[in-house]
């Protein structure tokens, strides 16, 4: 079921350099004068683990991670297409040019959008949204103004942005991950980080009309921009506290689009309807996270020793029944990313799963192991807790393969399953020891050192990181990921990304287990224009904006 995808950065590079044409694509290429009235209801069925807070804060991690908002709700100003090479796709900006050696980007801003109160959306809209995540920089989850020098409008329809350096790699970031928020709304909020947004002002084809704890409702937008979109008229999102509800929902039919782990996924769901089909396309990793500014965790031998001492492939099949494969310490997904991987490094320190090496490293690094069978040094034991998501049984199942493997070469790890918010929160804060979660990615392996790596995506502890959990502070590696964002070459790319994986196999600052999918699942019964392996417009998983806007543009009622 598995697509081999390679994703070039050069072609990211290319799309993102050139101007682009003034027109959004969709998949009707609907006109007003044989445009339809949206019909029909689609439900979705993705276990988050708790019930809705009805928080629509686009700029929220916890938001952007469940998929509440982004995308269907509030936009970007372009769509890039991490399954198709960074395929860029003019969104609320038409056209954007670099000048200035590459470091002055210039958008056109799309005349004729509204925001769904019915006032229209400006250029000022877009500087505003900008320099908002200037001056709260809480609300900058991936960092852009680490780059970003200025953001200024320029006449009527255009945003001027200028940067430190040559910034090529973060079109991505600045194009597709910032929501565009309005200026007469969010400029009269006392405090935008704490700030709910219950009840969102944004230019998506659909409106919260309601949200309950028990139900998110979305409903068509009837300002939206594009004639004849979107052709669904209702959206539901139930809330679901454990994935066996929400597998029942969507192998019974009651649900038509899942993102979520279904054990034995074949008979359990797909021989239930000729409707019923899956995709499961290899995005980023699934890591245990060491928090860095633990005692023990700070001492890399023995991250390392955890490393050697896990079997990823048995964690595959128990957690995930092979539906994500197992992970290399690389940290390079594959096959989607095959062509980065540093073959050389990986055989020189041959992360494969080896219980002996792992108390090797462990004795050599002054520990000795009690009675009890667990190592210590100093009266310090290596006994640590792991937040986990209680509500994903199969991170349940892996974490139980994962304490087995550890205490078996003498580390202790005792299991924390937690809801939802509170294992965001905790996550986040970097109130834990160890825990366990993934990063998005991106178009090229990049994204996904740059979120876990770079020092400004971190923060200490009791403040909130947007990514970069674990506390990883090293200026050398910092000046890498600056590196490959001020070159457009191949060549030079692929030697830094080389670098970055030494970082990762020498330092350990994260160990990933499995390859985190986009979970998908969806039913052809009352809906077509669904994601394909043959027609990989989006990312299909219903929790990654702004794909899921797309994925929402594209299906049409039968």
């Amino acid at each position: 079921m598995r697509r081999h995808i390679v994703i070039g950065a050069a072609a990211l590079l290319t799309a993102a350099v050139a101007a682009c044409s003034s027109s959004a694509s969709s998949s009707s290429g609907s006109t007003a004068s044989s445009a339809k009235a949206p019909s029909g209801t689609l439900v979705i069925s993705d276990s988050q683990g708790t019930q809705w807070n009805c928080s629509f804060n686009p700029f929220n991690p916890s938001n952007l991670a469940t998929g509440v908002t982004f995308g269907q709700v509030y936009e970007p100003l372009v769509f890039v297409n991490t399954l198709q090479s960074g395929k860029t796709t003019p969104w609320l900006a038409t056209a954007w040019a670099w000048s200035n050696n590459n470091k002055t980007l210039t958008f056109t801003v799309r005349n004729g959008v509204k925001w769904n109160d019915g006032t229209p959306m400006t250029a000022a809209d877009v500087a505003f949204t900008f320099n908002l995540l200037k001056k709260y920089p809480a609300l900058d989850v991936n960092s852009v103004w680490s780059v970003l020098q200025t953001v200024t409008q320029s006449g009527a329809n255009q945003v001027v942005m200028t940067f430190k350096a040559p910034s090529v790699p973060y079109f991505y970031y600045i194009g597709d991950q910032v929501p565009i928020a309005p200026e007469h709304i969010w400029s009269k909020i006392a405090n935008p980080v704490t700030y709910a947004d219950a009840n969102p002002v944004a230019t998506g084809a659909f409106m919260v009309n309601p949200c309950t704890p028990q139900n998110i409702t979305y409903a068509a937008n009837p300002h939206y921009w594009q004639p004849g979109e979107p052709k669904i008229a209702k959206v539901l999102y139930p809330a679901f506290t454990s994935n066996t509800p929400a597998n029942t929902y969507l192998a019974t039919g009651k649900a038509q689009w899942g993102s979520q782990f279904i054990p034995n996924i074949q008979s359990v769901y797909a021989s239930k309807s000729a409707d019923n089909h899956y995709w499961f396309a290899p995005i980023a990793n699934v890591s245990l996270i060491p928090n860095l500014t633990v005692p023990g965790l700070n001492n890399v031998a023995v991250r390392q020793a955890m490393a050697y001492a896990i079997d990823r492939n048995k964690v595959s099949q128990i957690g995930e029944y092979g539906e994500e494969p197992p992970a290399n310490q690389n940290a390079i997904v594959t096959p989607t990313f095959s062509s980065w991987m540093n073959s050389q490094a990986a055989a020189q320190y041959n992360y494969s799963y080896n219980p002996a090496k792992a108390e090797q490293i462990l004795t050599k690094a002054g520990y000795t192991k009690g009675s009890d069978g667990i190592f210590a040094k100093g009266g310090q034991k290596l006994s640590f807790s792991v937040i986990n998501q209680g509500g994903f049984s199969d991170w349940v199942a892996a974490m139980s393969v994962i304490q087995s493997d550890l205490k078996a070469v003498g580390i202790q790890i005792t299991p924390q399953n937690l809801a939802n918010n509170d294992f965001l929160a905790r996550l986040y804060s970097g109130s834990f020891q160890l825990a366990y979660n993934n990063e998005t990615g991106g178009p090229t392996p990049y994204y996904e050192f740059r979120q876990w790596l770079y020092s400004a995506n971190s923060a200490p502890i009791g403040k909130n990181a947007s990514t970069n959990w674990e506390r990883y502070i090293n200026p050398a590696t910092d000046a890498l990921l600056n590196a490959y964002a001020t070159t457009t070459d191949p060549a030079t790319q692929q030697h830094i990304m080389d670098q970055l994986q030494q970082v990762v196999l020498s330092e350990v600052p994260f160990i990933p287990m499995t390859q985190e999918v986009a979970w998908y699942q969806y039913n052809t019964g009352s809906f077509t224009g669904w994601v394909t392996p043959s027609n990989p417009y989006a990312l299909p998983g219903q929790y990654l904006g702004p794909d899921e806007g797309q994925v929402l543009l594209h299906l049409a009622p039968k």
